[in-house]
């Protein structure tokens, strides 16, 4: 059971010609290198920063306008709503939002609010129906949005009903995902958010062919960049993680590519070690000696490992700088492609999961809540990323093109 790669000849949308990537084993072997030099690829300078980008409400109501209400992120998995009427409901940083598929197969997503008095539409977190209904006066609404019926119409008045149906935020599934744009007046176009080099790359993946195993969202007190930095950074891992991933995982430790918005990286697991004296063979599939992790701007971090994906999204608060939602999936093949009975299945994910939330909840959340609440500090000075923290670089050089 391995997740393998194939590498388009053709562009996503033109159809030109286009050159492969570098082969995973050269990128690898780089890494490898690495390890023997005590070194790993590094950003072209160090840069600063202040406490005042994880505390200041003007900066979060920036970031919830320039960003989210610009640029596509994902939401779930297509796999969680996986029949026609299958919906969920969760919170954007701009709007509350229902996820749900429609009858054609395809995906939209609304504001999950009532169009006559402004009341919550629907509040649970998943499910299936034939239509929305408000619970305050029982309007009612078809899945794809129109207004389907007003409670005593013949005592309400005269609207026209085609401009009360709920307002649609522009949504797209691609490779697998659901991906939203948190502002109705918005367009969406995932390709090309996405750039040739990474939609090619996640394209090669198969990942529609997958399901979510496991999913949970939970609701920190941390700023979302300081949860979205801490999933991309290999410097930390030693000293925060000393009993668990650092027994597995080589520390500062990483080669890169630098694909503009978005990045993919590698990182060496500890069992390579075992080619440092003498090298593999050309031809040997190196592949389960590594992690390969892919940073996609604006809040997603998925994990590539030899059987599965993990997938974790931080969304900012709606009004609190000091707070975000942070959601984590397993990706992995169905029971049937897995060769597995749904026993052993539910076991290995059962497993796997345990162990994540483990770390999460014993490890880095009460890192990060004390991150957060030094950023508080009046005096806190100047901060600084490192070259070698270089997939940090990135995310905050674009996330400032992206609100300058």
């Amino acid at each position: 059971m391995t997740i393998q790669d194939t590498v388009p000849t053709t562009g996503p949308a033109t159809g030109e010609e286009r050159r492969p990537h570098a082969p995973r084993n050269d990128r690898i072997r780089r890494a490898l290198d690495h390890i023997r030099n005590d070194s790993t690829d590094e950003f072209d300078g160090v840069n600063g920063f202040t406490a005042v980008e994880f505390t200041d409400p003007e900066i979060a109501r920036r970031e919830r306008d320039a960003v989210f209400g610009r640029v596509p992120s994902i939401v779930c998995h297509g796999s969680e709503i996986p029949k026609p009427n299958d919906f969920l409901t969760l919170q954007m940083p701009r709007n509350k939002i229902i996820v749900v598929r429609q009858k054609d197969g395809s995906v939209k997503s609304f504001v999950n609010l009532c169009r006559h008095r402004g009341a919550l539409l629907e509040e649970q977190e998943k499910g299936r129906c034939r239509l929305f209904s408000c619970g305050y006066h029982r309007w009612s609404y078809d899945t794809d949005g129109s207004l389907r019926a007003i409670t005593r119409d013949n005592t309400f008045g005269e609207i026209d009903r085609s401009k009360f149906g709920l307002i649609e935020l522009p949504t797209e599934e691609r490779h697998g995902f659901v991906w939203v744009v948190d502002d109705a007046d918005a367009e969406i176009d995932v390709a090309a958010w996405l750039g040739p080099d990474m939609d090619e790359i996640l394209g090669g993946y198969g990942m529609d062919t997958l399901v979510s195993a496991r999913a949970e969202g939970f609701d920190e007190p941390v700023n979302w960049k300081i949860m979205q930095d801490a999933f991309l950074d290999g410097y930390h891992i030693q000293y925060a993680h000393p009993n668990t991933a650092a027994k597995h995982i080589h520390t500062n430790v990483m080669a890169v590519e630098d694909f503009g918005r978005h990045a993919r990286f590698i990182a060496p697991r500890k069992t390579i070690d075992k080619f440092l004296e003498e090298p593999p063979a050309p031809d040997e599939d190196l592949s389960k000696y590594v992690t390969e992790t892919h940073f996609l701007l604006p809040n997603s971090t998925l994990l590539r490992q030899p059987d599965h994906f993990e997938l974790l999204t931080f969304r900012p608060h709606p009004t609190d700088p000091g707070r975000c939602r942070m959601e984590m999936r397993l990706v992995v093949p169905t029971v049937e492609d897995s060769g597995m009975d749904s026993e052993r299945w539910n076991r290995i994910w059962d497993k796997n999961w345990k162990i994540l939330l483990a770390v999460l909840h014993q490890e880095d959340f009460p890192l990060l809540r004390s991150s957060q609440a030094g950023m508080t500090s009046a005096n806190a000075g100047g901060m600084v990323l490192g070259r070698n923290e270089y997939v940090n670089q990135i995310f905050h050089r674009e996330l400032k093109k992206l609100t300058s």
